[in-house]
Protein backbone atom coordinates (compact mmCIF):
# COMPACT_ATOMS: atom_id res chain seq x y z
CA UNK A 1 0.00 0.00 0.00
CA UNK A 2 1.43 3.36 -1.02
CA UNK A 3 1.46 6.16 1.55
CA UNK A 4 1.78 9.85 0.83
CA UNK A 5 4.97 11.67 1.77
CA UNK A 6 2.80 14.21 3.57
CA UNK A 7 1.20 11.60 5.78
CA UNK A 8 4.63 10.28 6.61
CA UNK A 9 5.87 13.74 7.42
CA UNK A 10 2.95 14.55 9.67
CA UNK A 11 3.10 11.18 11.38
CA UNK A 12 6.26 9.38 12.50
CA UNK A 13 9.74 10.58 11.53
CA UNK A 14 13.19 10.26 13.03
CA UNK A 15 15.59 13.15 13.55
CA UNK A 16 19.23 12.17 13.57
CA UNK A 17 21.10 13.99 16.33
CA UNK A 18 20.45 15.07 19.88
CA UNK A 19 17.21 16.98 20.33
CA UNK A 20 15.08 18.83 17.81
CA UNK A 21 15.56 22.45 18.86
CA UNK A 22 18.46 24.79 19.48
CA UNK A 23 19.04 26.66 22.74
CA UNK A 24 17.81 29.91 21.19
CA UNK A 25 14.31 31.22 20.72
CA UNK A 26 13.31 32.52 17.29
CA UNK A 27 13.91 36.20 18.01
CA UNK A 28 17.47 35.34 19.06
CA UNK A 29 18.12 32.98 16.16
CA UNK A 30 16.50 35.16 13.49
CA UNK A 31 16.82 38.65 14.94
CA UNK A 32 17.03 40.30 11.53
CA UNK A 33 13.70 38.85 10.40
CA UNK A 34 11.92 40.48 13.33
CA UNK A 35 13.78 43.77 12.95
CA UNK A 36 13.30 44.19 9.20
CA UNK A 37 9.80 42.67 9.06
CA UNK A 38 10.10 41.69 5.38
CA UNK A 39 6.93 41.48 3.33
CA UNK A 40 7.90 40.24 -0.15
CA UNK A 41 10.11 37.32 -1.17
CA UNK A 42 11.87 36.65 -4.47
CA UNK A 43 12.74 32.99 -5.06
CA UNK A 44 15.93 32.64 -7.06
CA UNK A 45 16.56 29.57 -9.24
CA UNK A 46 18.20 26.85 -7.12
CA UNK A 47 21.95 26.31 -7.31
CA UNK A 48 22.31 22.69 -8.37
CA UNK A 49 25.44 20.92 -7.12
CA UNK A 50 23.90 17.47 -7.37
CA UNK A 51 24.40 14.96 -10.17
CA UNK A 52 20.73 15.16 -11.18
CA UNK A 53 20.43 17.67 -14.01
CA UNK A 54 16.65 17.97 -13.60
CA UNK A 55 16.78 18.81 -9.89
CA UNK A 56 16.95 22.59 -10.43
CA UNK A 57 13.70 22.84 -12.40
CA UNK A 58 11.80 20.36 -10.22
CA UNK A 59 12.86 21.86 -6.92
CA UNK A 60 12.08 25.44 -8.00
CA UNK A 61 8.39 24.57 -8.41
CA UNK A 62 8.10 23.41 -4.78
CA UNK A 63 9.35 26.49 -2.95
CA UNK A 64 6.61 29.11 -3.14
CA UNK A 65 3.76 27.36 -1.27
CA UNK A 66 5.42 26.93 2.18
CA UNK A 67 6.60 30.55 2.11
CA UNK A 68 3.12 31.77 1.19
CA UNK A 69 1.70 29.65 3.99
CA UNK A 70 4.11 31.31 6.41
CA UNK A 71 2.52 34.69 5.68
CA UNK A 72 4.72 36.27 3.00
CA UNK A 73 4.01 37.67 -0.43
CA UNK A 74 5.98 35.66 -2.98
CA UNK A 75 6.87 37.30 -6.31
CA UNK A 76 5.10 35.00 -8.84
CA UNK A 77 7.78 32.40 -9.66
CA UNK A 78 7.03 31.96 -13.36
CA UNK A 79 6.95 35.72 -13.92
CA UNK A 80 10.17 36.28 -12.02
CA UNK A 81 11.84 33.35 -13.81
CA UNK A 82 11.07 34.88 -17.21
CA UNK A 83 12.47 38.23 -16.15
CA UNK A 84 15.60 36.65 -14.67
CA UNK A 85 16.23 34.69 -17.86
CA UNK A 86 15.69 37.78 -20.00
CA UNK A 87 18.13 39.78 -17.89
CA UNK A 88 20.74 36.96 -17.90
CA UNK A 89 20.28 36.53 -14.14
CA UNK A 90 19.19 32.89 -14.20
CA UNK A 91 22.39 31.65 -12.55
CA UNK A 92 22.03 32.33 -8.84
CA UNK A 93 25.72 31.51 -8.34
CA UNK A 94 26.46 34.99 -9.71
CA UNK A 95 24.44 36.72 -6.99
CA UNK A 96 24.53 34.71 -3.77
CA UNK A 97 27.86 36.29 -2.73
CA UNK A 98 27.18 39.66 -4.34
CA UNK A 99 27.91 42.58 -1.95
CA UNK A 100 24.58 44.23 -2.75
CA UNK A 101 21.20 42.80 -3.72
CA UNK A 102 19.47 46.17 -3.94
CA UNK A 103 18.87 45.70 -7.66
CA UNK A 104 16.31 42.98 -6.89
CA UNK A 105 14.44 45.37 -4.63
CA UNK A 106 14.42 47.96 -7.41
CA UNK A 107 13.21 45.55 -10.10
CA UNK A 108 10.88 43.24 -8.16
CA UNK A 109 10.17 45.15 -4.95
CA UNK A 110 11.53 42.17 -2.99
CA UNK A 111 12.52 42.65 0.63
CA UNK A 112 14.29 39.31 0.92
CA UNK A 113 15.66 36.75 -1.53
CA UNK A 114 15.59 33.00 -1.11
CA UNK A 115 18.67 31.17 -2.33
CA UNK A 116 18.71 27.38 -2.24
CA UNK A 117 21.65 25.05 -2.85
CA UNK A 118 20.91 21.46 -3.84
CA UNK A 119 23.84 19.38 -2.64
CA UNK A 120 22.23 15.99 -3.14
CA UNK A 121 19.25 14.69 -5.11
CA UNK A 122 19.88 10.95 -5.22
CA UNK A 123 17.89 7.82 -5.85
CA UNK A 124 19.39 4.49 -4.83
CA UNK A 125 17.64 1.37 -6.15
CA UNK A 126 20.00 -0.99 -4.32
CA UNK A 127 19.68 0.93 -1.07
CA UNK A 128 15.95 1.54 -1.64
CA UNK A 129 16.27 5.15 -0.58
CA UNK A 130 15.71 8.66 -1.92
CA UNK A 131 17.83 11.43 -0.38
CA UNK A 132 17.55 15.18 -0.83
CA UNK A 133 20.04 17.55 0.80
CA UNK A 134 19.38 21.27 0.46
CA UNK A 135 20.62 24.53 2.01
CA UNK A 136 18.14 27.40 2.41
CA UNK A 137 19.37 31.00 2.71
CA UNK A 138 17.21 34.13 3.01
CA UNK A 139 19.12 37.37 2.41
CA UNK A 140 17.95 40.96 2.84
CA UNK A 141 17.92 43.18 -0.25
CA UNK A 142 18.31 46.18 2.05
CA UNK A 143 21.30 45.12 4.16
CA UNK A 144 22.56 42.03 2.29
CA UNK A 145 22.57 40.22 5.64
CA UNK A 146 21.57 36.55 5.99
CA UNK A 147 18.32 36.65 7.94
CA UNK A 148 17.52 32.93 7.93
CA UNK A 149 19.47 29.82 7.02
CA UNK A 150 19.01 26.08 7.53
CA UNK A 151 20.36 22.94 5.95
CA UNK A 152 18.32 19.77 5.72
CA UNK A 153 18.86 16.20 4.58
CA UNK A 154 15.65 14.26 4.01
CA UNK A 155 15.86 10.52 3.37
CA UNK A 156 12.84 8.48 2.31
CA UNK A 157 12.97 4.70 2.66
CA UNK A 158 11.23 3.08 -0.32
CA UNK A 159 11.94 -0.54 0.56
CA UNK A 160 9.04 -2.97 0.32
CA UNK A 161 8.64 -6.68 0.81
CA UNK A 162 7.22 -8.77 -1.99
CA UNK A 163 7.02 -11.91 0.11
CA UNK A 164 9.02 -13.73 -2.53
CA UNK A 165 12.55 -13.85 -1.17
CA UNK A 166 15.53 -11.51 -1.09
CA UNK A 167 15.97 -11.14 -4.86
CA UNK A 168 12.31 -10.34 -5.46
CA UNK A 169 12.37 -7.88 -2.56
CA UNK A 170 15.31 -6.04 -4.14
CA UNK A 171 13.55 -5.93 -7.51
CA UNK A 172 10.28 -4.76 -5.94
CA UNK A 173 12.11 -2.03 -4.01
CA UNK A 174 13.87 -0.91 -7.18
CA UNK A 175 10.52 -0.52 -8.95
CA UNK A 176 9.09 1.35 -5.96
CA UNK A 177 12.11 3.65 -5.82
CA UNK A 178 11.85 4.36 -9.53
CA UNK A 179 8.21 5.35 -9.04
CA UNK A 180 8.95 7.66 -6.11
CA UNK A 181 8.53 11.31 -7.09
CA UNK A 182 11.48 13.52 -6.27
CA UNK A 183 9.09 16.47 -6.04
CA UNK A 184 7.24 14.84 -3.13
CA UNK A 185 10.48 14.40 -1.20
CA UNK A 186 11.46 18.01 -1.98
CA UNK A 187 8.10 19.25 -0.72
CA UNK A 188 8.56 17.28 2.47
CA UNK A 189 12.00 18.89 2.95
CA UNK A 190 10.58 22.38 2.35
CA UNK A 191 7.66 21.89 4.71
CA UNK A 192 9.92 20.70 7.47
CA UNK A 193 12.59 23.40 7.00
CA UNK A 194 10.10 26.27 6.85
CA UNK A 195 8.24 25.27 10.01
CA UNK A 196 10.97 27.31 11.71
CA UNK A 197 10.50 30.42 9.55
CA UNK A 198 9.21 33.42 11.55
CA UNK A 199 5.67 34.20 10.46
CA UNK A 200 5.15 37.03 7.96
CA UNK A 201 2.73 39.94 7.98
CA UNK A 202 -0.07 37.96 6.34
CA UNK A 203 -0.07 35.36 9.11
CA UNK A 204 -2.25 35.70 12.24
CA UNK A 205 0.87 34.64 14.18
CA UNK A 206 2.91 37.60 12.92
CA UNK A 207 5.11 38.88 15.74
CA UNK A 208 3.67 36.35 18.20
CA UNK A 209 6.18 33.53 17.66
CA UNK A 210 9.28 35.31 18.99
CA UNK A 211 9.58 33.21 22.13
CA UNK A 212 9.16 29.86 20.37
CA UNK A 213 12.30 27.76 20.41
CA UNK A 214 14.20 27.81 17.14
CA UNK A 215 14.99 24.58 15.35
CA UNK A 216 18.44 23.21 14.67
CA UNK A 217 20.42 24.87 11.88
CA UNK A 218 21.36 21.50 10.40
CA UNK A 219 18.84 18.66 10.43
CA UNK A 220 18.64 15.10 9.16
CA UNK A 221 15.24 13.47 8.88
CA UNK A 222 14.41 9.89 7.93
CA UNK A 223 10.91 9.20 6.69
CA UNK A 224 10.14 5.49 7.28
CA UNK A 225 7.72 3.32 5.39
Amino acid sequence: MKYSIYLLLSATFFIVGCGTTSKLNKVQAYKGMYEEKPLSVLIMPPINRSTNVEAKEYFYTTLNVPILNAGYYVIPPFLSMEILKRESAYDSELFIERPSLKIFNNIFGADIILFTIINKWDKSSIGSKVTVEVEYILKSTHTNEILYSRKGTISYNTSISSGGGALLNILASAVNTAATKYVDVAKAANNYIFTDLPKGKYSPMFGLDKEEMAGLKVIKVRLPK
